[in-house]
């Protein structure tokens, strides 16, 4: 039996992925891979959104959403498989903040709280450790669950949106 509900997934990129037409067919296509896994069962999409990269740099917009999914994955099973979809995208993890073909990140699965993480990602941070801290996730975020709080400090996501900096740019995005 699948567990579910609140598992979230941030989805995101800024580049096309080779063979796309632009990065929201990239997010598009990667949905449709996530999908076709037998473990894995698609909930809901939260609306997209056109988001400035954080921190500000001088590269393309991002087009971001939140998945809520059902998984008999465990955490780290998950990240791994969400890692493999990134690479067959063409994702290359060189540096943080670049601009990126994908983007897939595990934000919450049901509150677990974790701290450690090593360099094989056997156990990922939980709750993603910056989520709070940006517009692109938040949003979307409360898009899907209204009355989510975060797993670690208990906030409400209404809580977290007003305490985010105003110079992160985000708008709704039309595709």
């Amino acid at each position: 039996m699948a567990v579910g509900g609140d598992i979230f997934i941030g989805i995101g990129a800024n580049l096309p992925a080779v063979g796309y037409q632009d990065a929201y067919q990239t997010c598009l296509a990667a949905i449709q891979i996530i999908t076709q896994k037998s473990h894995l069962r698609l909930i809901n999409c939260s609306p997209w959104y056109a988001t400035a990269p954080v921190p500000a740099a001088d590269q393309p917009w991002f087009v971001n959403a939140v998945l809520s999914v059902a998984t008999e994955s465990t955490p780290a099973a998950l990240l791994q498989e969400l890692h493999a979809v990134e690479d067959l995208f063409g994702r290359r993890r060189q540096k943080r903040n670049e601009a990126r073909v994908l983007d897939l990140d595990l934000l919450d699965f049901q509150g677990a709280l974790s701290d450690c993480k090593n360099a094989a990602a056997v156990h990922p941070i939980l709750p993603h450790p910056r989520l709070h801290e940006r517009a692109f996730v938040l949003y979307p975020l409360r898009d899907l669950s209204p009355h989510w709080q975060h797993p670690r400090s208990g906030r409400a996501i209404a809580a977290l949106i007003a305490d985010l900096s105003s110079d992160q740019l985000i708008t709704a995005y039309q595709p």
